[in-house]
């Protein structure tokens, strides 16, 4: 990247890093303080998205899964077995497409049974984010057809967690390399560098980059320590980077702030997190951002040891969803209800919405064995209440909300 572009992004990152002094109020970026207690806003699913019930059709033995969706475009719904380390393909009314499986430990395999997956709707290019990171040193990604013919494979000097699509010529990728070469403690202070690459844009052909997007480094620490083990780690699974019409949604928790980076490579703050993640306990970062319709719905964090034997009931005490009016500025807690069933709430993140190329949707599933008890509880109505009762609890698959914003 040339200089002058380098130092446009200093100045820009820069004046976004912490968000929390007055001068960055007042030049009107929105913020989120996570001290404050913002009222709750019960929302209605069908008042801001279409929605459709979707059954991933099991009267094939074959398309009975173990696993979740992984992605979904505008023609297809792409699943992972992790039972068997198959991929399934669905149409979007839960029509089997095609099965096929390549676990092993060959050339043309991946060798983990639980992976990632992005596809390419029109090319028909799925691209396998091998899961085995610790078996494949090299990080490869295979590409495969819907059918599972093999195409070819990209290896990068990164572990592409996560793999973004964005155009028809390039995906980005976040560097968890970067992450792992910081991770042991007794490493030295690696805060001399300058800029941070850990986010760029690959071919989605040969896997060459073609560009970076740099940060300035921030000394801000959200790792989490390991004493024991004399390691340290960070929140990998926190929601990077997002697809979206305009671009790529780019969420920094090192700098408590999310990006908009555009078509046209610009690079623009859309909101912030007060007060800097340094200066709480429990520490709070940013882990999740999506724009759709007339509402941005993020998601806060805490920084907690993943090996803490409370960590889940302490991370679902203390995790935050809200949702900001983009007319009025307003911010609520979440609670989105769906009118077909009674006392089931939801909340939308990133890590459960697709862009489709045209659209932005959210997908909720549905837990087969829970939603045929609630059917007997008599907590269902509507067109939920009639799908239910045509399923068995017992040899089909989950139930899905598909909601496209309005």
């Amino acid at each position: 990247m040339k200089a002058y572009k380098v130092l446009y992004l200093i100045i820009l990152v820069a004046s976004a890093i912490g968000c929390s002094s007055d001068k960055q109020l007042k030049s009107g970026l929105p913020s989120i303080d996570v001290r404050k207690e913002y009222p709750e806003k019960e929302i209605i699913l069908t008042d801001i998205a279409d929605i459709t019930y979707v059954h991933l059709n099991s009267q094939n033995s074959d398309y009975v899964y173990r696993g979740w969706i992984k992605y979904i475009t505008e023609n297809s719904i792409v699943v992972v077995d992790i039972s068997s380390g198959s991929v399934l393909f669905f149409s979007k009314d839960g029509t089997p497409k095609s099965r096929f499986i390549h676990y092993g430990q060959g050339p043309e395999e991946y060798s983990s049974p639980n992976f990632s997956v992005v596809y390419d709707e029109k090319e028909d290019d799925l691209y396998v984010i091998d899961g085995g990171f610790f078996i494949n040193k090299s990080h490869p990604i295979r590409v495969y057809s819907s059918t599972g013919e093999y195409k070819r494979t990209l290896y990068l000097p990164a572990e592409p967690m996560p793999l973004v699509d964005f155009d028809d010529h390039s995906l980005f990728v976040y560097d968890m390399q970067n992450v792992n070469n910081k991770s042991y403690i007794e490493e030295p202070d690696l805060s001399s560098q300058l800029m941070d690459s850990s986010i760029y844009r690959i071919s989605k052909k040969t896997g060459k980059v073609l560009e970076y997007v740099e940060f300035p480094i921030n000394d801000v620490d959200i790792f989490i320590y390991n004493n024991e083990m004399k390691m340290k780690y960070m929140k990998f699974y926190v929601s990077r980077i997002k697809n979206c019409a305009a671009g790529l949604f780019i969420c920094l928790p090192e700098t408590d702030t999310v990006f908009l980076y555009g078509k046209d490579k610009t690079l623009t703050p859309v909101i912030c997190k007060t007060p800097l993640v340094s200066n709480l306990n429990p520490r709070f970062v940013l882990g999740g951002f999506l724009d759709a319709g007339n509402y941005q719905y993020i998601t806060v964090e805490p920084l907690i040891n993943m090996m803490d034997k409370n960590f889940s009931d302490e991370y679902n005490r203390l995790v935050k969803h809200y949702i900001r009016d983009k007319k009025t500025d307003e911010i609520f807690r979440q609670k989105i209800s769906l009118p077909d069933y009674k006392g089931k709430d939801f909340f939308i993140e990133s890590h459960t919405t697709y862009f489709t190329g045209k659209e932005t949707l959210a997908c909720f599933s549905l837990d087969i064995f829970e939603l045929k008890q609630a059917e007997k509880e008599n907590k269902l109505s509507g067109k939920l209440k009639e799908f239910a009762s045509t399923l068995n609890e017992n040899e089909d698959n989950n139930v899905y909300v598909l909601a496209t914003f309005k």
